[in-house]
């Protein structure tokens, strides 16, 4: 059992990454082995993800007044998935769980100030990243450029 004091700092600690972060993930990992867990925490930490378990009793205390509507029902073992940018944590749980299947489970979370739903969480974490929408972007906008070139070049070879 643990001490009220610790409880108190895992609440404070709870109440810094809630404060700090932009997008909040709700995660159930029943059956995640050591290993899986090992290797889900080093991927979110290279995209800047942080990732923390805790009783649900002591995140639903530190969930109290941060942000407006109901907070999803919280089933399971919980953990929560952290970042300053809006898309990562639901797109790097997203992608972990494709990998390893039947695993995690996106639960709901936080975003824009408000509680959302399993549906929002999954809707936000299938947005691909900044990159890949600035290559289609430029790949959109190179093509028909390259196309009056390649009709340019015909005409030229007819004369």
């Amino acid at each position: 059992m643990l001490q009220k004091s610790k409880k108190e700092e895992m609440i404070k600690e709870f109440e810094t990454a809630i404060k700090e972060s932009k997008s909040l993930v709700f995660v159930n990992f029943h059956g995640l082995k050591v290993n899986d867990e090992t290797v889900l925490r080093r991927g979110l930490r290279n995209e800047g993800v942080g990732y923390k378990v805790g009783r649900k009793t002591l995140i639903t205390r530190a969930l109290k007044g941060k942000a407006e509507g109901e907070i999803p029902e919280l089933s399971g073992e919980v953990a929560i998935a952290y970042s300053k940018d809006e898309i990562a944590s639901p797109r790097e749980i997203y992608n972990f769980q494709k990998t390893h299947k039947g695993i995690l489970n996106i639960l709901g979370g936080i975003f824009e100030g408000k509680f959302v739903g399993k549906e929002m969480m999954m809707e936000l974490a299938m947005i691909p990243s900044r990159e890949v929408l600035l290559s289609k972007l430029a790949f959109l906008l190179k093509s028909p450029i390259q196309r009056l070139a390649i009709a340019v070049n015909e005409v030229a070879k007819k004369k």
